[in-house]
């Protein structure tokens, strides 16, 4: 009878005790949360996000095992974000990945403690995002898109592909603070190939239409579309509306091209988004966004569509087409 009874006494005990233990249990079985911050929509530019993924993969995260990822989409409005970044702020993320300059100043206006990582902004430096390149410092860090002499470089191929060209048409977002230093250096180029600029912003997705009418009126030969998170939101949008103005535009990123537009050069964006898996893998492994300089692209492509260009009657220069990473006919 005494045994029984110690028996039992062994085993209320050992219940007692995982009673108490539950919570520390629950507490060290928690996983990180990752909060994924964009203007655009969830299926605008899906490589990203895989290679988002693919990067986090490759470190040793796995979404819905060992890591879980929060998103939150503008859906193209730009107003919508400080508002999702609170929501982040609330489910208490360990790290931010926050795509385009407007997406990271919403995030640290929402919380200047949780680090950022940006997998793709314009110059972080010119718009206060970090301190400098090589020590950024405060709660932010990842990759630019910025590089000398790339809206000059958009500017010069389109001349090449429209030599009479004289009139050039920018669409910028307001909203955007980078768009400010991309616009000066596509006006210097302009000015330099005797090509006047006619600038248009446009702050949401319903101001687009507008944009289109006064290229139009303004006899506008051909358009840039100068870097911008929502506008990537809309690429199908604006890609339309060129078609429609029968306007040969070329963008900074290859989901415009490969949506109908003429061409793209800049950054690999898929690849840009991969390397931001480290930046991320590190901060939660302990190092601080602080300490963590801020990388410039390597790795820039030039991509064309060739139907588009037949559509509009133009031709391709050999000296553009060899230099070419993609031609979709």
């Amino acid at each position: 009878m005494w045994s029984r009874w110690k028996h039992r006494g062994r085993l209320v005990a050992v219940l007692a005790w995982g009673l108490l233990l539950a919570p520390f249990a629950a507490e060290a079985q928690k996983i990180p949360r990752v909060g994924f911050l964009s203007p655009a929509t969830a299926n605008s530019a899906p490589g990203r996000l895989e290679g988002f993924k693919l990067g986090l993969r490759e470190l040793g995260w796995v979404e819905g095992q060992n890591l879980a990822i929060d998103y939150r989409w503008g859906e193209g409005r730009d107003d919508r974000l400080l508002g999702l970044a609170d929501e982040l702020v609330r489910l208490k993320v360990d790290v931010n990945m926050a795509h385009g300059t407007v997406a990271v100043l919403a995030a640290r206006r929402a919380a200047a403690t949780i680090p950022i990582v940006f997998p793709s902004a314009g110059d972080p430096v010119a718009t206060g995002l970090v301190g400098s390149l090589a020590r950024p410092g405060g709660n932010v860090t990842g990759l630019t898109i910025i590089a000398p002499d790339l809206g000059g470089k958009r500017v010069e191929m389109l001349r090449e592909v429209i030599p009479r060209l004289t009139r050039l048409a920018v669409l910028r977002n307001p909203a955007n603070p980078v768009s400010v230093p991309e616009l000066r250096e596509t006006q210097a180029a302009g000015r330099a190939l005797g090509v006047e600029i006619q600038s248009l912003e446009v702050g949401d997705p319903d101001g687009f239409a507008g944009a289109f009418s006064a290229m139009t009126r303004e006899r506008a030969g051909a358009l840039v579309v100068l870097s911008d998170a929502m506008f990537v939101g809309r690429h199908v949008q604006i890609v339309d509306h060129a078609a429609k103005s029968r306007l040969p535009a070329i963008y900074w990123t290859r989901e415009f091209a490969e949506a109908g537009g003429l061409m793209s050069y800049g950054p690999n964006q898929v690849d840009m988004y991969r390397r931001a898996a480290v930046f991320v893998d590190k901060i939660l492994k302990g190092a601080k966004p602080a300490d963590l300089p801020v990388e410039q692209p390597t790795r820039f492509e030039l991509v064309i569509n060739m139907k588009t260009a037949k559509a509009l009657g133009l031709t391709f220069p050999p000296s553009i087409l060899v230099r070419a990473d993609q031609v979709i006919q």
